[in-house]
C-alpha cells in the first residue's frame, strides 16, 4: 500500500539544491547562498541535509560544509534550486521509501512555463533517488510539483484549482482524473480543492503558499483582515470550503490564520540590476509584488523555521507558530533573499522519509 507521509511527521532528512541560476538568484545568488547555508546548518541539527550541486560548484559547496558532517553535499545537475517541486515526491511504498518522478515542465511548459530550458530540473528527481540507491516511480507525463500539494499522512491532501486545473499542467485531464493519479501514486483518498493560493504567485497558486497541514484534522491558512486587499476574497473563500470540509478520515478541519505580511515584498531596481534572464524567460520588473506568506514555513524533525520580512507581522507568525507547534524550536530565518527568487523557505526544501 502506498502512502505519502506528512511532513509534520518524523523524516530520514532534507534536499536542498545551491543557488546559483543568474535568472532567479541575483548578483550570482551571493545572498540567497547566505540563507541556504543557515538552513542547512539550522535543518542538520537533527537530521541529515543533502545540499545538491551542479559540478564546477562542488569543490566551492563542499568547502563550505567541510566541517558539518550532517551535510552531505551531492553533485547532482538541475537548473534552479526548486528542490520541493524538481525533487521527487517521497511515498511509503509497503515499508520501502520511494520516490515519485513526476513531469516538470517549469510551471506550466509551453502555455506559461517560466523559463524554456528544464530538461536538468525534470531528471533531477530520478538521479538523486539513483544516487542514493532509492526506488523510483516514473509518473510521466504526468505533470506535478511538490509545492502543489499538502497531505496530512493519513491520506487527504490540499491543492488549489488555479494550479493542478492550470492549462500548462495537464490540460487532457479532468479533475476526476487528476485525483485518480494522486491516488495512483501516493495513495491519495481525498482531495480538499481550494480555487485560489496567494494572487500573483507565480506557480499559478502553489498551495504551500497559502494552506498546510499541522496535524491531521488541522490546518494552517494564510489570512489578512485588509477588505481592500483582494486577497481577503480568497481567504475568506478558502477557509469557508475548509470549515465545511471533512478529511477522509471524516473529521471537520479545524483553521489556524496565519497574517500575510503588512506590507507587500516587491522587487527593486537594485534587484533587477543583478539579474541575468535568458531568452524565453519570464522577467521579473521594478516594483513587482512577490507572493510572500509566513504559511510557507518548513518543519524540520525537532524545528520549524520561518520566513521573515522585516514586517510588523513577523513576530506575529513566529508566535502563532511557536503556539502550534510547542514542542518544536522556532527558527525565524530572513527569507527576502529566497522571495526574489520566486519562492520562499518551504519551496526550496523536500524531505526524505523514513521507511516502514
Amino acid at each position: 500500500m502506498r502512502r505519502m507521509p506528512a511532513e509534520f511527521e518524523k523524516h530520514m532528512g532534507t534536499i536542498l539544491i545551491w543557488p546559483v541560476r543568474a535568472g532567479s538568484w541575483p548578483y550570482g545568488g551571493k545572498d540567497a547562498q547566505e540563507v541556504f547555508k543557515i538552513l542547512a546548518n539550522t535543518i542538520s541539527k537533527t537530521e541529515k541535509v543533502f545540499m545538491c550541486c551542479k559540478n564546477n560548484d562542488f569543490d566551492n559547496v563542499n568547502n563550505i560544509f567541510k566541517d558539518n558532517d550532517s551535510v552531505v553535499v551531492l553533485n547532482i545537475d538541475s537548473d534552479d534550486s526548486w528542490a520541493r517541486d524538481i525533487g521527487p515526491t517521497f511515498i511509503d511504498n509497503d515499508g520501502t521509501i520511494t520516490g515519485v518522478d513526476w513531469k516538470f515542465n517549469a510551471w506550466g511548459g509551453d502555455f506559461d512555463g517560466l523559463y524554456k530550458d528544464y530538461d536538468s530540473d525534470d531528471k533531477f528527481a530520478s538521479e538523486f533517488c539513483s544516487n542514493l540507491n532509492l526506488n523510483t516511480i516514473d509518473a510521466h507525463p504526468f505533470v506535478l510539483e511538490g509545492g502543489s500539494i499538502h497531505v496530512d499522512g493519513e491520506g487527504t491532501l490540499i491543492t488549489t484549482e488555479a494550479c493542478l486545473l492550470s492549462p500548462g499542467r495537464n490540460p487532457s485531464l479532468t479533475r476526476e482524473q487528476i485525483e485518480e493519479n494522486l491516488n495512483k501514486y501516493l495513495g491519495i483518498k481525498k482531495v480538499i480543492w481550494l480555487p485560489n493560493g496567494i494572487l500573483g504567485d507565480e506557480t499559478n497558486e502553489h498551495v504551500d503558499n497559502i494552506c498546510c497541514f499541522n496535524k491531521p484534522g488541522e490546518v494552517i491558512m494564510s489570512w489578512t483582515d485588509d477588505t481592500t486587499d483582494p486577497q481577503h476574497d480568497v481567504c475568506v473563500r478558502n477557509y469557508e470550503i475548509l470549515t465545511n470540509s471533512t478529511d477522509c478520515m471524516g473529521r471537520k478541519i479545524k483553521v489556524h490564520k496565519i497574517p500575510l505580511p503588512r506590507n507587500p515584498v516587491r522587487i527593486t531596481a537594485d534587484d533587477l540590476d543583478g539579474f541575468v534572464f535568458e531568452e524565453g524567460e519570464d522577467i521579473r520588473e521594478v516594483g513587482e509584488k512577490l507572493a510572500a506568506s509566513y504559511a510557507n514555513f518548513y518543519i524540520a524533525n525537532e524545528a520549524v523555521l520561518v520566513p521573515q520580512f522585516d514586517d510588523p507581522n513577523d513576530a506575529v507568525a513566529v508566535s502563532i507558530l511557536s503556539e502550534i507547534f510547542p514542542d518544536r524550536t522556532i527558527y525565524p530565518i530572513a527569507a527576502r533573499a529566497i522571495i526574489v527568487g520566486g519562492g520562499n523557505i518551504h519551496c526550496i526544501t523536500q524531505q526524505i522519509p523514513y521507511g516502514g
